[in-house]
């Protein structure tokens, strides 16, 4: 099975995504007409379907596979979606609804589209992405290239280091259920007036949430357009709308005269964000609040709060950001460093990936997991002094797995003696944070 002309199919796909946000920054008032053409060419859709193919997921309603795809062939299967496309017979189906774990115990909802359904909103995206993107504001960074969580905090550090003292730091209930369609609605009608794009919208939003309860049960609810508001976290266009309606925050502090007002500056990511101010953080959060209000989005209350630099501490995107003491310079200083909050979640996995229920599994698999795991959590967490943290995961890395060990080898004691740190690090070949992070970045630079 071959997937079309891939190279080709990419070389069009940019070339037309080139002209697109070209025109979209050289005419920030045009209105695109027609777009819905360029949903379904066979270039868009291939690349599509290999952008979904890699991300790959579970099956939605319909229980369809990728496998099941190939089988019956990518090309054909995607000749009768553009068909459908054309004729304007698509119509998605319901979106699956799975709950995932959140680190304060709680769940959140994630909605997952069928597979026909995720092609055509990513399809929709590779077109709609140029456009928006050369609109959204310098402050928002998540699911933007060339932007990340990790230049947020970076952001966040620098303006903290940089008189802005008094912070925000803001939370809200339930962002991506409370969007209302109507207001989002205009957020893309501003720039797209091709109605059948604007019908493909309103159609995922409001499509129907399958849910299947602990009996077997399943039940469809269609809360979204009946109350007229939310977008499923999960489906591929959810982020690009989640940017475009926190793209009215962002403008509308400037236009109404916040950030100079209170001398506030926002960082936005997804949807946590923090107002730094060099004024005070009590009014700021009291304009934010009257602003999220009118946008019709709801504050958490017991989540939201001010705090002052340098004496106090805040956390975003899992870092914490406050007074640290520095030996090197003997003094505290303003610095960012994971949050305990991160350090727990990370141990708690750990844990769990070195159960007793993992016994029947070889040393060398449960390395290459902890390995995984530990070299992704580093790349993330590498900002500011971390070698406290690291010193902290590599002991609970050390005993876990050696009382695996003990364990699978049906053996008693804590295993210090019988598996000591050269066997973990040399023999078993685990990676030691504390020396790791120094040694991958030496070698990357050589």
């Amino acid at each position: 099975m071959t997937i079309g002309d891939e190279p080709t199919n990419a070389e069009k796909v940019q070339k037309l995504q080139a002209a697109l946000h070209a025109k979209a920054k050289e005419s920030p008032a045009f209105r695109f007409y027609a777009l819905y053409d360029k949903v379904y060419r066979q270039d868009v859709l291939h690349t599509a379907f290999r952008q979904c193919r890699s991300n790959d997921g579970r099956p939605g309603v319909d229980g369809q596979t990728f496998e099941q795809i190939i089988d019956y062939g990518v090309d054909r299967w995607l000749d009768e979606l553009a068909e459908e496309l054309r004729t304007k017979q698509y119509q998605p189906q319901a979106v699956c609804r799975v709950w995932i774990p959140k680190p304060d115990g709680k769940e959140r909802p994630l909605g997952i589209p069928t597979i026909k359904d995720r092609v055509v909103q990513t399809a929709l995206l590779l077109v709609l992405e140029p456009i928006f993107e050369a609109d959204l504001p310098a402050e928002q960074y998540a699911y933007r290239e060339g932007k990340s969580a990790l230049e947020a905090v970076r952001e966040v550090h620098r303006l903290a280091c940089f008189g802005h003292s008094e912070v925000v730091d803001a939370d809200l209930s339930g962002y991506f259920d409370s969007i209302p369609h109507a207001e989002l609605m205009q957020c893309v009608a501003r720039r797209v007036s091709d109605k059948a794009v604007l019908h493909l919208v309103k159609l995922w939003l409001d499509a129907p949430v399958e849910e299947t309860d602990e009996r077997g049960h399943t039940q469809r609810t269609t809360r979204n357009r009946d109350e007229g508001r939310g977008s499923p976290q999960g489906s591929p266009i959810s982020p690009l709308l989640a940017n475009l309606y926190m793209r009215r925050f962002v403008l509308g502090w400037k236009q109404l005269g916040h950030e100079s007002r209170f001398r506030a500056r926002i960082v936005n990511y997804a949807d946590d964000f923090v107002i730094l101010c060099g004024g005070s953080a009590e009014q700021a959060m009291a304009a934010m609040r009257d602003m999220m209000q009118r946008l019709k989005l709801t504050v958490n209350e017991a989540k939201t709060r001010t705090c002052k630099l340098p004496t106090e501490s805040f956390d975003f995107l899992s870092y914490t950001i406050g007074p640290y003491w520095s030996w090197p310079q003997r003094r505290m200083v303003l610095s960012t460093r994971p949050s305990a909050k991160a350090i727990k979640r990370l141990k708690a996995k750990i844990s769990n990936t070195t159960g007793r229920d993992q016994t029947l599994l070889d040393a060398k698999t449960i390395v290459e997991r902890l390995n995984h795991m530990l070299a992704g959590w580093a790349k993330y967490f590498c900002r500011g002094p971390v070698s406290e943290a690291y010193r902290t995961i590599d002991f609970h890395v050390r005993q876990r797995i050696r009382r695996w060990l003990v364990a699978k080898h049906k053996q008693t004691g804590r295993g210090i003696n019988r598996y000591p740190d050269p066997f973990l690090y040399e023999e078993l070949g685990l990676i030691r944070l504390s020396t790791w992070r120094a040694n991958h970045l030496r070698g990357r630079n050589a």
